[in-house]
């Protein structure tokens, strides 16, 4: 998938809700959905357990296509991702992500 990697660096590719969703795969939505709901304190159905990537035309789980920070600043800076960004080194949006996960930061990198 050539748009694997999402605006903060991540591989979508990666993600169990991408995974179930290419795989069609409803025991990994039910058990994303669990998971999901319990790290957020919300419940999440593992009919919204669906996503196609974030850079990737299709479907997204509510939070990719509406709630990310990270993508909708991306969005409106219209801009491949976070990597071909002057602020992306000191950016606060970014920096939970980049922090937790140093493959990220080495995509977006590589990226820009």
């Amino acid at each position: 998938m050539k748009n694997s990697i999402a605006y903060c660096g991540l591989d979508c590719s990666k993600c169990e809700a991408y995974i179930a969703t290419v795989n069609d795969d409803k025991a990994l939505r039910e058990k994303v959905a669990k998971l999901w709901s319990e790290l957020n304190g919300v419940e999440i159905t593992p009919q919204m357990i669906n996503c196609e990537g974030c850079r990737a035309d299709g479907v997204k789980t509510v939070y990719c296509e509406s709630l990310c920070a990270v993508r909708q600043c991306a969005l409106k800076k219209a801009i491949d991702t976070c990597g071909a960004c002057e602020e992306a080194e000191r950016c606060e949006k970014l920096a939970p992500i980049t922090k937790n996960s140093p493959e990220a930061f080495h995509n977006l990198k590589n990226r820009s």
